[in-house]
């Protein structure tokens, strides 16, 4: 069945639902659910995502979406859809560039703006399951785990690990990720999403509202979206078939196999 709304997962659905100026009360009111109330948004205004670093010899950045408030706290948003090496360490990379650009010159007494980088991932990257949180929510800390510093923070969400149903949504955060999780997939606005913000996002993301070229693009970034995840799929399969082999070999019982592989009796008795 072709689906009727856009996937938020690719470049182009991401940017046409979170990244326009006619859509940017959408960005606003989910990032308000991600804030403490002291650093909710009134006003927002776009910033230019591509950061140029002082010297030829450094690194550039280029962000998703990188915004400021009418008062000066800066926002990185992140869409990633595949596991990185060294994402943390690139995640605090990006949060050096607003951090850099508030400085002044002549008598600047070094005080800064918050900075927030808010990642949506769509991927887990906690490898132990006790340890596995949907949000993470990051920032400086002493030795006794008390705030050391209130104006860096990092929000993670490992989108995979989000699994309420339309019954289980508490809060109006919790419909934005479902919303988001399963926008793709939808054929008609739920009923627990039938709200204003959230119909102005389905308006946005019907496929059938888009522009030809806009259309052609879209098509273009859903391939490539596709192509990276069947990638991703080939290698842990290809991964997880050299562990069956080898427990395999080493005589371990099918039943753990099973459980450590995720791979069928059948499949792991053919290897």
């Amino acid at each position: 069945m072709t689906a009727k709304y856009i996937n938020p997962y690719t470049d182009f659905g991401f940017k046409k639902l979170f990244g326009e100026e006619a859509n940017k009360d959408l960005l606003q009111d989910f990032l308000n659910q991600l804030l403490p109330t002291y650093h909710q948004i009134a006003e927002l205004s776009f910033k230019n995502p591509e950061k140029v670093p002082s010297t030829a010899k450094e690194r550039k950045a280029i962000f998703d979406i990188y915004c400021q408030t009418k008062e000066g706290t800066r926002f990185i948003v992140e869409m990633q859809k595949a596991k990185v090496n060294y994402f943390k360490d690139r995640s605090l990379f990006y949060s050096t560039f607003p951090i850099k650009e508030q400085a002044k010159k002549g008598g600047w007494d070094f005080k800064l703006m918050p900075v927030y980088f808010i990642a949506i991932l769509d991927f887990t990257y906690d490898e132990k399951e006790e340890k596995q949180k949907f949000l993470r929510a990051v920032s400086l800390k002493d030795q006794d785990g008390d705030l050391f510093y209130d104006k860096l923070h990092f929000k993670f969400l490992q989108m995979p690990l989000f699994n309420k149903t339309e019954s289980e949504l508490e809060t109006h955060f919790d419909k934005w990720v479902y919303f988001l999780k399963n926008l793709e997939n939808f054929d008609h606005i739920p009923a627990i999403l039938n709200e204003p913000i959230f119909q102005k996002g389905f308006e946005i993301a019907e496929i059938s509202h888009l522009k030809p070229h806009q259309a052609e693009v879209y098509e273009k970034s859903l391939l490539d979206y596709w192509e990276l995840k069947n990638v991703k799929d080939t290698v842990i399969n290809d991964t997880m078939i050299k562990v069956a082999i080898s427990l395999k070999s080493k005589n371990m019982p099918i039943e753990f196999i099973m459980e450590i592989t995720g791979l069928t009796a059948s499949e792991i008795e053919a290897l």
